[in-house]
């Protein structure tokens, strides 16, 4: 497993004792809410901590709290915190920094956004690194399932998938080899295969080099095979989980419907040294009004390039995308209003759509305003009314990005793209951050919205049970290319290309 024999140094923690030791911490805001109460846990050498319990119940807050990194204006209020001998919230910045800079990483549940994007992938390993040869850094990227060559290498954030901007962030904690690591949701929005390999690497990091890790998570089956120990915590009043609605049963769109979006020939590219390098190669399909679409493929295969292109988010350089019969501008900047209204995008890193200087309640509202959705009067109710919907409680309206966990971000950037009203609504990986509960509620809420007005529905993810019982057809891409396309229940049933077969862990038939 390990690519750099005695790639991590001797006595980074302390033997027989813990690395970590939390014991009744409070932590509150600024407004004297409360943020986390009488936590603990204990993280030793050799060892893997899962932190469980629903979006909302403090799981970052506490990861941020051992890292000694905490929202603007937050105080601890009691307990205590001992990492690796020190206390965090006790050492003055230079001695913290370098506390962080050679014991302790800590990757956050939005990794894509602490990656410099004028930076290549090259340079952010070297930049933090240890060793900054070549072959240790190539080691790095093979460790993290990426490819070590020089084309991934020279990229930029932009260029990689979400799934790959987590494997590098992760390479890069590792590059500083820690005694200490700390994951928020690692594997969130990777495919199975990757998900187990990097469950495996972190078993291997934790057995054979005593690396203490503590990672938040919402994946049962995960925490089950990879954790020794698993702390959960529990909601505070605040942090009400959604409430799963029933379930609206959903009949499949009319073959004759007519097709509200249309893609055909799609191509696009990343330019790399002065070239373009094809990132699509003609991708066709059709969606009716009220139709729903999923989308899968390994990371890295071109699923949300292929939805940032037909939002308009990223070029294409051949091809084109129709709506209602119109054909639409490559570029969002040269859509109308109307056009970019109808058709809303998720993406998997919900700061990319809320404003840090923003509350949540103002970034809900700007789209009822740009496409006045709703009077003027009635805006502030309709607000609050979309927040309840992804179930985020009426006081969350006057909250900012940071002082959300993740999931609850990510249902805050779901309200954000309803309250536009859109005909099509694309959501790349929704539910990864999410608990099964609120998975659940939001999922409902789309079927009720398809079933109700026609929403048009496209679904990036890595989780196939989802996708087998709330789409009607299925696009499986590999390389940027698709491989096979049709209704779901066939291909779930009968794949018969290698890739949709690999997917689904089945083999695939003869056409």
């Amino acid at each position: 497993m390990n690519h750099m024999p005695r790639w991590y140094p001797e006595r980074q923690a302390p033997e027989g004792g813990a690395a970590v030791r939390v014991s009744g911490l409070t932590l509150t805001g600024p407004d004297g809410r409360v943020l986390l109460e009488n936590a603990g846990v204990e993280l030793r050498p050799g060892r893997v901590t899962a932190l469980t319990g629903p979006s909302g119940c403090g799981k970052t807050t506490l990861l941020r709290a051992v890292a000694g990194v905490l929202p603007p204006g937050a105080r601890r209020t009691a307990g205590d915190v001992d990492v690796l001998g020190h206390d965090p919230f006790a050492l003055p910045d230079a001695e913290l920094r370098a506390l962080r800079r050679d014991r302790l990483a800590y990757v956050g549940q939005d990794p894509g956004s602490g990656l410099n994007p004028r930076m290549k992938v090259r340079r952010l390993l070297s930049e933090v690194a240890v060793d900054r040869s070549p072959e240790a850094l190539r080691a790095l990227l093979a460790e993290v399932r990426l490819p070590a060559d020089e084309d991934l290498a020279d990229r930029r954030p932009g260029a990689l998938s979400g799934g790959q901007q987590r494997r590098v962030a992760l390479a890069r904690a590792l590059a500083r080899r820690p005694a200490v690591l700390l994951l928020d949701e690692p594997t969130a929005g990777l495919d199975a295969r990757v998900r187990d390999e990097i469950g495996a690497l972190l078993r291997h990091l934790a057995e054979q080099h005593r690396i203490a890790i503590a990672l938040s998570c919402h994946d049962a089956d995960l925490v089950s095979r990879l954790a020794d120990d698993t702390v959960e915590l529990r909601p505070r009043i605040d942090a009400r989980p959604a409430v799963p609605t029933p379930r609206v049963p959903l009949r499949p769109s009319p073959p004759d419907k007519a097709p509200v979006l249309t893609v055909t020939g799609l191509t696009a590219a990343f330019t790399h040294r002065g070239r373009k390098v094809p990132a699509l190669h003609g991708i066709d399909f059709t969606l009716p009004g009220g139709g729903s679409l999923g989308v899968v493929g390994a990371s890295g295969s071109g699923k949300t390039t292929l939805m940032r292109t037909v939002v308009g988010l990223h070029r294409a350089t051949g091809g084109t995308v129709t709506l209602d019969g119109a054909r639409l501008p490559a570029s969002v900047t040269r859509r109308t209003r109307e056009q970019r209204r109808a058709i809303q995008l998720i993406p998997q890193n919900p700061l990319g759509t809320l404003n840090p200087s923003r509350t949540v309640g103002s970034a809900v509202r700007r789209p009822l305003t740009l496409h006045d959705r709703t009077s003027r009067a009635g805006r502030d109710e309709r607000v609050l009314e979309l927040l309840d919907q992804v179930g985020l409680p009426a006081d969350f309206a006057a909250r900012y990005p940071h002082e959300l966990s993740g999931g609850q971000r990510q249902r805050a950037s779901i309200a954000r793209a309803l309250a536009a009203d859109p005909d099509i609504l694309v959501c790349d990986e929704v539910t990864s951050a999410l608990d099964a509960d609120t998975a659940e509620a939001v999922m409902n809420l789309l079927d009720e919205l398809r079933a109700t007005r026609d929403l048009t529905l496209v679904l990036i993810s890595h989780d196939l049970r989802l996708l087998e019982t709330r789409t009607d057809t299925l696009l499986v891409l590999s390389e940027g290319r698709a491989v096979e396309h049709g209704p779901t229940p066939r291909l779930y049933a009968r794949p018969t290309h290698p890739v949709t077969a690999a997917l689904l862990g089945v083999t695939a038939l003869a056409d």
